[in-house]
């Protein structure tokens, strides 16, 4: 699912129907109504990230439902914008695609699998396994597996929920190659800033961590490094690849030598990314998990994070609020879990409060503006060059994180914004109070920031206020607001899709009523915290009344 919006990226609504005025015209053959709604909701779907119609599940809103889908399948066996090898469209059992990414995330699935079945020979080489036994301690048995996959295999995928080790299996993996090559090139990466601070903090700060786009050397809309110019490494660390969309994917395999032993680690119960093509999605089919074989490994023991976060979350990923094809409403998703819900203590690291839909709940609104205070006040104490001032207010902007689906609404990100921030959100980024959180909305190379990465007004108002940006560890970057001018946003409250990939000591979730949810959605918004989370939904005439 993605970030719901009341109305369709002004381009998706228009691309729809240019689509279906153009396509037969060009291919030469009659408009035909039921293509054309083919048509529509394949269009659709793209914007949401989506690459296929499943025409074996349920009717797309954009189509006939009366005629679903036989008459849709009739229609697709006589058209020429559906034939091979050169149609825009392609039906591959029973799912209807664009045949560009088609062909593209058949190039890459094919290209993982077969990398997991590389082997290097110093992998093999007398002596390796004993060299790596000291990366084993007090790793259980899947883990180990794990280890040593990545000695035997030139890609490891590791896939794992909250707290099931997977960052210590991370360094378990990356000690064993170290004992087999000692002078081999390692690197870490993932999609976004915050969750390459967060992998490279996991990791003891002592191996290059950046974002993907970073290490791909990105340039707008191409990237420096490629079949041409690859990289120079032997081990390569890719986490929260659930974040992964397919064009990313296919630009990192082909800067990749064919070397370079390739470790993807993620969480299937998140969202998916926001750009088409869900590769760790698409290697979940259980064909890829046969060819992969030894190369994939589930972690299922949980570590930390246990409790009432935990139990709910185990209840979201297994239960049917992941799918999307039911196109489920908030009140379905909350009946999957209301027991659980309503079984809380309130000594449990989850709380849950039905709310009014009126307004704003005061509960947020009173716990958002003692964070906006004590922001202000380690604001003031923070400039260039006083390193714990900084890394205080640093580490405070990381305590809450609040989350809401949608943008607009009662309860939406705006709302939010406009309620706590007034008539300063009109204004510029300099005239937002100090502590001010701002999201930067774009990578921006130029200025060592990706997108995703949150800052903090210092200073100012006016000419005299910076923004901050760093994640407490390594050297702060200071950058005047007007650099960031539109590239950048207030961030007292984030979309999911925006916050996935970090964690905040507390968190509150919004849980609004009103269109399609996806357990995934939820899922990913509660397992951010790593003490407590509050959720906020809807009372809805007593229903969810504790």
């Amino acid at each position: 699912m993605r970030d719901p919006s009341p109305t369709p990226q002004p381009w998706l609504t228009a691309l729809g129907p240019s689509l279906a005025e153009a396509l037969p015209r060009l291919y030469d053959t009659p408009p035909d109504p039921l293509i054309g709604e083919l048509i529509h909701a394949l269009t659709a779907a793209l914007g949401r990230g989506e690459l296929e119609l499943d025409l074996n599940g349920p009717a797309p809103a954009e189509v006939s439902a009366a005629s679903w889908p036989e008459a849709h399948r009739a229609a697709l066996a006589h058209s020429p914008l559906c034939r091979d090898p050169d149609s825009p469209m392609a039906l591959e059992a029973g799912r209807l695609q664009w045949r560009r990414w088609q062909r593209q995330r058949q190039e890459v699935i094919e290209a993982l699998i077969s990398r997991a079945g590389l082997l290097e020979p110093s992998a093999s080489s007398p002596g390796a396994g004993a060299q790596a036994l000291p990366a084993l301690a007090g790793l259980d048995g899947r883990q180990r597996q794990a280890v040593a996959a990545v000695l035997n295999h030139g890609l490891v995928l590791l896939e794992g929920g909250p707290g099931t080790g997977k960052t210590s299996t991370v360094a378990g993996m990356i000690a064993a190659h170290r004992a087999v090559e000692p002078d081999g090139h390692l690197h870490l990466a993932a999609p976004t800033g915050k969750a390459a601070a967060r992998l490279r903090a996991a990791t003891g700060g002592t191996i290059p961590c950046t974002t993907l786009h970073r290490l791909l050397e990105s340039r707008g809309d191409r990237f420096g490094r490629h079949r041409n110019r690859r990289l120079d490494l032997d081990l390569l660390v890719v986490d929260e690849v659930s974040m992964l969309d397919l064009g990313l994917m296919a630009a990192l395999l082909e800067a990749l030598p064919t070397s370079c032993r390739l470790v993807l680690v993620g969480d299937p119960g998140q969202l998916p990314p926001i750009a088409p093509g869900a590769v760790l999605q698409e290697l979940q089919r259980p064909d890829r998990r046969r060819q992969l074989g030894s190369a994939a490994i589930t972690l299922t023991t949980t570590y930390r994070n246990a409790g009432a976060i935990a139990a709910v979350a185990s209840a979201l990923r297994q239960g049917q609020g992941l799918a999307t094809a039911t196109g489920a409403s908030a009140t379905d998703l909350l009946a999957t879990i209301l027991p659980l819900l309503q079984a809380l203590e309130p000594t449990d690291n989850l709380q849950w409060r039905a709310c009014s839909p009126r307004t704003l709940p005061p509960e947020l609104l009173e716990r958002l503006r003692r964070h906006q205070a004590s922001l202000a006040g380690l604001a003031a104490r923070c400039r260039p060059g006083s390193d714990p001032g900084c890394r205080a207010l640093l580490a405070a902007r990381d305590r809450l994180l609040v989350m809401a689906p949608q943008r607009q609404g009662r309860w939406g990100l705006e709302t939010i914004h406009r309620t706590l921030l007034g008539g300063r959100l009109d204004g510029d980024l300099q005239d937002l109070p100090a502590g001010t959180p701002v999201l930067c909305r774009r990578n921006l190379p130029e200025l060592d920031l990706a997108n995703g990465d949150v800052g903090l007004i210092v200073g100012g108002p006016g000419p005299s206020a910076r923004l901050l940006f760093g994640d407490g560890g390594g050297e702060a970057v200071w950058i005047h607001p007007g650099q960031l001018a539109g590239a950048a946003e207030p961030a007292l409250a984030l979309t999911v899709h925006k916050a996935q990939g970090s964690e905040a000591e507390e968190v509150i979730v919004l849980l609004p009523s009103g269109g399609s949810q996806d357990g995934r959605l939820l899922y990913t918004a509660l397992t951010r915290a790593r003490q407590g989370a509050l959720l906020l939904t809807e009372a809805a005439s007593g229903v969810y009344e504790k």
